[in-house]
């Protein structure tokens, strides 16, 4: 069996390092067919809310067209002026509403998917790009046969809306001949508005339905195999065997500097063959016994080799040899409860001083 190949295979999630580093490069995810959707019901909405106002700027425009533009002097700045006045006036009295909400519905709903980013990336010119045989991979891919399914229930779906409201309304259309002018437009504009509200929202549930298919193929484009989890991790904490080695030359370091100390101990305790602790006390600079140096096995055959060397006074208490290795850190003083039992063996460290013995 070989195993290279299910290292291989993307079963892990996505790292934030990746996703961020996938954002770098502008593959962000985002559903185009849910903007359109959003601005398509949006606008229609927008229709509906401003068409009394629309309709009555149109109305007033025709109007002004009617009346004073046929009789336009084109030579004259000053009327031609006027004109594009009336028509700013127009556009931003009827059409600024409409077309300000859509923007701000665009830019929330790109926005609320990808944040914000820039990126040139997929500006950059690909020779794949151009490539019939990707072009044909392409449109014949499984995406390709996704979006021609996907385009082919839109048509469906919106045909059967048109045919729905048209054959709602098909006994208003002979009576049409017979209606004044502004009920004609009315109808014909509930009509249109009908089929533009119920067909944006059938792309809507559509595009809603895309959206999270979209996301579930970004999702898993994003997958890591277990080598390249290995290969990042590598890359932002190191290579763990370069760290190893690091953390064994700090220990050999920082053993080294502890074995200084011991030549500045005024006693070892030993256990006597498993643990060895050096103690140092200076009562100007520390209250108590501080712990100068620890060890087991090995290391403790150290220290007591190099108190043998400097004449530091080697005793035997294996209960409190014991208990300074496993509860007190090198560098740390000594704990209250060891107060008693430290200072007899101080006292008679310096007892024998005092008598001339070593």
């Amino acid at each position: 069996m070989n195993l290279q190949l299910f290292s291989e295979e993307r079963t892990e999630k996505a790292t934030p390092r990746k996703r961020q580093k996938a954002r770098e490069k502008g593959q962000v995810f985002s559903s185009r067919e849910l903007n359109s959707a959003l601005l398509l019901f949006t606008g229609f909405l927008l229709i509906k809310i401003t068409g009394k106002n629309l309709i009555t700027n149109s109305m007033d425009f025709f109007e002004y067209i009617l009346t004073d533009v046929i009789n336009l002097d084109i030579f004259n700045i000053q009327s031609i002026k006027a004109f594009f006045y009336e028509v700013i006036i127009f556009i931003a009295k009827g059409l600024a509403p409409i077309a300000l909400g859509l923007c701000a519905v665009g830019i929330i709903a790109n926005y609320m998917q990808v944040g914000f980013v820039i990126s040139f990336e997929p500006l950059s010119p690909k020779l794949e790009r151009i490539n019939p045989l990707e072009g044909f991979k392409r449109i014949f891919s499984k995406r390709g046969l996704l979006e021609l399914v996907k385009s082919i229930v839109k048509i469906l779906g919106v045909a059967y809306i048109v045919y729905t409201v048209i054959n709602k309304y098909r006994t208003y259309f002979s009576l049409m001949l017979d209606m004044q002018l502004t009920d004609t437009l009315s109808l014909t504009a509930g009509i249109a508005f009908e089929i533009g509200i119920k067909a944006s929202a059938i792309l809507l549930i559509i595009a809603a339905v895309d959206y999270f298919y979209q996301w579930r193929e970004y999702e898993t484009s994003l997958m890591m195999s277990k080598q390249e989890l290995k290969e990042e991790y590598k890359e932002v904490e190191g290579n763990p065997q370069i760290k190893s080695r690091i953390r064994q030359v700090q220990r050999q370091m920082a053993r080294s500097r502890m074995m200084q100390n011991v030549g500045k101990a005024d006693v070892v305790i030993t256990n006597p063959t498993h643990y060895a602790v050096a103690l140092g006390y200076d009562a100007s600079t520390n209250p108590a016994p501080v712990v100068l140096a620890k060890g087991a096995d090995k290391v403790a055959e150290k220290i007591k080799q190099i108190a043998i060397k400097e004449d530091i006074p080697i005793v035997e208490n294996k209960m409190l040899a014991r208990t300074l290795y496993k509860t007190v850190e090198v560098g740390d003083m000594i704990p209250e409860s060891l107060y008693n039992a430290v200072a007899e063996v101080l006292a008679f460290i310096y007892s024998l001083r005092e008598r001339g013995f070593s």
